[in-house]
């Protein structure tokens, strides 16, 4: 019986750690992604200019670094999360948990390697080989492309992004010990990352500006795990 109590004691203690864990890397992520993409990003590149763009990379060097210094921490936190989260949810259903964090670091692998398209753009634009070797608009057109790259496939990989929240809202209304509520709202923002993604490809005429607001589902989810879901007894 002993035994039994303590091993049920370390599931509890494991639960509200990952709860815990899941949390902090969301709040990091919550810091450092917008950072990048809603300061960083905006502020360097000049829609429809690319000479513009280019120069402000140069100019703004160490900005450009801090900015893939952000993207990186968030796709650290993106694979600590999706262990964490697993570890949460696996009392549910341990292989729907696994899936549901394999979607999550499927997307982080392809965010990743997208992001060597910006240490490529630094590495263009700080190498005396690069500057010689490359004419000035062949330079442009290569860094716009590098860009576009990135773009390109962050943007793809959110489809893994939106699946990885739809299940894991899906395990979060199975469960009995988060709010069914919190499982709704994470749905309905993989629905949104979907939507956003796939808009301009299949109905780029139809105006989806109220999927934005359907992101503020993470943020809350990412409240209960700091706030209550590191107070977790028991996973009935």
């Amino acid at each position: 019986m002993p035994a039994e109590i303590s091993a049920n004691n370390t599931n509890k203690l494991s639960l509200r750690r990952a709860a815990l864990l899941a949390g902090l890397g969301l709040l990091i992520m919550v810091i450092a992604a917008p950072f990048a993409e809603l300061y960083v990003y905006p502020k360097l590149m000049v829609k429809g200019n690319t000479v513009e763009t280019v120069k402000n990379i140069i100019e703004f060097k160490t900005l450009f670094v801090a900015a893939i210094f952000c993207y990186l921490v968030t796709y650290i936190c993106d694979i600590l999360v999706a262990w964490a989260l697993y570890i949460l949810l696996k009392p549910v259903n341990e292989s729907l948990s696994l899936l549901t964090a394999w979607f999550r670091l499927v997307y982080t692998v392809i965010a990743i390697v997208a992001l060597l398209n910006l240490v490529s753009v630094f590495r263009l634009l700080n190498s005396a080989d690069y500057l010689t070797l490359f004419e000035p608009k062949q330079l442009q057109a290569q860094v716009m492309l590098y860009l576009k790259t990135f773009r390109y496939g962050f943007h793809f990989g959110l489809i893994f992004f939106a699946i990885h929240l739809g299940l894991l809202g899906y395990l979060v209304i199975r469960s009995t010990y988060i709010p069914k509520v919190m499982g709704f709202l994470l749905i309905i923002s993989g629905i949104g990352y979907l939507l956003t993604t796939v808009q301009p490809y299949l109905f780029q005429n139809i105006n989806i500006d109220f999927a934005v607001y359907t992101f503020y589902g993470e943020l809350i989810f990412m409240l209960w795990l700091l706030i209550r879901g590191s107070r977790l007894k028991d996973a009935n």
